[in-house]
């Protein structure tokens, strides 16, 4: 029963955290951006942007924005922010506060066959996204006024598509004439993460996103962490 207690109030915070990243529902059917004061400000967790429900930016989007401006930017109020909130919570904001990581757990709850992840190292598929799409390309890749592409939102992100690329096709019929091979390109990895995810539980966060990789690297130093007394340890 505490178990099941621990459960529901963590599901409870779950849904608390999307309902107030994404407030602004009513946008959902008009297919336009909230644009107030409060996208200044970063979500914990991967929301996208561009989600017309967001009321908050994604501090992914954010440090790729920064990094691809004109002049190269490095955004100290996003990292600062993530630091901050990573020394405090480590993890546990993708456990608690990241409104895709509860979609995923959703996933995981359609009845099928569950696997965990075949290969261990694949977790450090996450890293390599992070330093190539998030930190490297948006610097390197640049078009002929010196703007840096934001790679992971615009080729990778599943978030992205899921909340804001397919709300906003719905909501605005003029949009779906531009929607050609990459908005086919990030549905493919839309619905290969939503299958995985239905396998293995959240398997984005294991594998792919590089949120969740700089969380994992201050998590050592947070406040908030698991630790495992190795005398208690049943190896179950």
């Amino acid at each position: 029963m505490t178990s099941l207690s621990h459960s529901m109030k963590r599901r409870f915070i779950q849904f608390v955290a999307f309902v107030m990243t994404n407030a602004q529902i009513q946008n959902l059917g008009t297919g336009k951006l909230y644009k107030g004061p409060w996208k200044q400000f970063c979500s914990p967790g991967l929301n996208c942007y561009s989600c017309p429900a967001a009321v908050t930016a994604c501090p992914i989007g954010a440090m790729q924005a920064v990094a691809g401006s004109g002049s190269f930017g490095f955004s100290f109020y996003v990292a600062g922010s993530l630091m901050l909130i990573g020394v405090i919570l480590g993890r546990a904001v993708c456990g608690f506060l990241c409104p895709f990581g509860l979609f995923q757990e959703l996933l995981h709850k359609i009845p099928s066959a569950k696997r965990p992840l075949l290969w261990k190292k694949l977790i450090y598929v996450k890293y390599l996204i992070l330093m190539v799409f998030v930190i490297l390309l948006p610097v390197v890749a640049t078009d002929y006024v010196g703007m840096g592409s934001p790679a992971f939102c615009e080729y990778i992100c599943p978030a992205g598509i899921l909340e804001g690329g397919i709300p906003l096709l719905l909501a605005n019929p003029e949009l779906r004439d531009a929607a050609e091979e990459l908005f086919l390109w990030k549905m493919g990895i839309l619905l290969g993460v939503i299958f995985a995810s239905i396998v293995t539980e959240r398997f984005f966060c294991k594998v792919l996103c590089p949120l969740g990789a700089i969380y994992g690297l201050i998590n050592r130093f947070s406040v908030y962490h698991l630790q495992v007394d190795r005398n208690k340890c049943t190896l179950c």
